[in-house]
Order: C-alpha cells, then structure tokens, then sequence
C-alpha cells in the first residue's frame, strides 16, 4: 500500500496501463507540455512522448472524435476533458457515436475508450463550471459510467475502464485531486465496473451517494453515531450499470433509505435509485425513501448561495432523522 492523492492514483493507473498496453494514449488539452490541467499526467509526455502524450487545440468534439476513430481501428485512447462542463461540446461524439457504434456496425466495431475528467461543483465557479451530468451519460445505452470516491477507488476504476472493450466515462471530482488514502501498488489492482461498495456498515437507514457525495454521507454518518442512529453508507461507484443488488440487501436490513446526489432532482440518479429499491423492497420500507440533492436552479457564485445549493451533511443528518422517525 501506498498513500497517494487522488490525481496520484489516477496518475499510476494510467501510467501503468501505458506501460502494459502500446495502444493506449492519453489525448486532450495541456495534457503533455503543462502536465494536465489538475497535474493528473505530470510526467507522463516525459516518459511515453508526444505520440501517446498528445496535447489538443481548445476542441472538445474534434478530439472525442478522433479519439473513437482510433478505438474503432483497434487503439485504447484516453481522452481528458478539463471539465464535463466542456464535454457538452462533444456530447454528439460520445453519445451519437462512442455509445452506438457497436450496436450500428452489428458487433463489427467496439469502442474501447474512455473519458476522464472533473465534474460537478469545485466552489466558484458559477453556473457553466459547476454541473454534474452523470445521470446523462448513465441515461445513454452503450455508455458505462463511474465515480471514484477515494484514490483507492480511482485507481481501480479506471484501470478497469482502460481494458474494457465498451466506452466508459470516469467522472472524477475536482474538489477531491488532492485528497489522499491508502492505493494498492499492484499493477493488477482492479475494481470490477458494475459494483457498488458499503463504506460505512450500519443497521438503522440506508444512505446512498457517489462521487464527492460519499463523504457528506461519511461525515452525516459520523455525527449521528453520536445520537445512535447507525447509518449504512453505500458508495455506488459506478452509475451504469448501478449494482441495485448491494443497495436493495442494505434497505432490506435498515428498512430506510436515503439518497443524495450533487446534481438537480428531475431525473437523476437518486430517483432512479429510489424507483428500483420500491419496486423491489416496498415491504422492507418502514418510511418514504428522501433524496438530497442539489437544488433546482443554476449554480450561483456568491459562496452563501453555493454553500445554499449543494447537499451537506446537515442535510442529510435531517433526512436520516426523518426516515427514522427521530425528528
């Protein structure tokens, strides 16, 4: 084991899948000269050169589409995008074309390439740099989607994303590239895509999360171990598939859950959640399932509407408290 930032651990999961792998490069802007935008490949253009180092102009759909073009005749590219903010850009590439072609060639062409990059809100930055869209791209068929919680995590997740033969999006947290924990130095180290993890065992009310959210779920968790409330916090890692399985055994034994996701509310991976736990375990719920999610309105950037917007652990301390009938 060793102890790592985050963009470490994605560093070493890239570097090590470059090393094993002669078809996989890393693509996108200030990747190589400026060693990546957050430091993620820093280093990287020294040791593999501009070949599978490849800085990019400032266009985001020219070089996804580049990029699948390169995994359809058999290389296993890496595409950074500076923020998923400016992936809408390419969202034609990735939805039209990464997710589909598979399906349109009858299994002539797979996409194996991933898309890597920060996403959801990093403090202010305002309306256009502050949005989650996993609950897109999990809406697409043909797209895998994950989010890493902890360098462990990002480590194993995408290494898994580099070998796999289908177009997976990683959808990291810019707040979190410096956060540190314990990796796995084994190049074989993987985390399998399609399975969630329980990062808090408890016995009283579910609470669900991913991505960033997962530590204002350990942190609700924490202090309301105070008030004995035990919390089971499920971090489901990847957004599709979801792996209903882990969190639908934990509401059959707390009986409660709650969920909360960074994003809005309409359509998102929290009411996707919430449908499958009661169309599955409606008897095993003792109380209506409550989401915590971001508010319904554009980011703002003055830091009393940021802090206004975005779930907290107060927030979720009161819904566990609802569904557990402690208020």
């Amino acid at each position: 084991m060793a102890i790592m930032q985050f963009r470490e651990a994605l560093r070493a999961a890239l570097r090590e899948e470059m090393r094993r792998d002669p078809r996989v490069f890393l693509m996108g802007e200030e990747v190589g000269e400026y060693n990546g935008a957050y430091k993620v490949s820093e280093g990287l253009l020294t040791e593999f050169g501009a070949k599978r180092v490849i800085d990019t102009p400032i266009s985001e759909l020219g070089f996804a589409g580049i990029g699948i073009g390169a995994a359809m005749v058999g290389l296993r590219p890496v595409i950074e995008f500076m923020t998923f903010n400016f992936a809408l850009l390419a969202i034609d590439q990735i939805v039209n074309h990464a997710a589909k072609m598979l399906h349109m060639s009858g299994g002539q062409f797979s996409v194996p390439i991933v898309f890597r990059g920060p996403s959801g809100s990093a403090g202010q930055l305002a309306q256009q740099h502050s949005q989650s869209f996993e609950n897109w791209y999990a809406n697409v068929p043909g797209l895998k989607v994950v989010s890493p919680s902890t360098p462990r995590d990002a480590k194993g997740l995408l290494k898994s994303a580099i070998r796999d033969d289908d177009p997976v999006i990683v959808m990291e947290s810019e707040l979190m590239y410096g956060m540190k924990g314990e990796v796995p130095e084994e190049e074989d180290f993987l985390i399998p895509i399609g399975e969630a993890d329980i990062k808090r065992p408890g016995k009283d009310v579910t609470v669900v999360a991913f991505g960033k959210m997962v530590h204002v779920a350990l942190e609700a968790a924490q202090l309301l171990e105070k008030e004995n409330l035990s919390i089971e916090v499920i971090d489901l890692r990847t957004l599709r598939p979801i792996d209903y399985g882990t969190v639908i055994r934990s509401v059959k034994k707390t009986n409660r859950l709650v969920i909360v996701e960074e994003s809005w509310p309409l359509g998102g991976i929290a009411a996707e959640v919430g449908f499958m736990v009661q169309r599955q375990a409606f008897d095993y719920l003792d109380a209506p399932v409550v989401r915590v999610t971001g508010a319904d309105t554009p980011m703002a950037y003055a830091p009393t509407l940021v802090e206004a917007f975005l779930p907290n652990p107060q927030r979720v301390i009161e819904a566990a408290k609802y569904v557990a009938y402690r208020l």
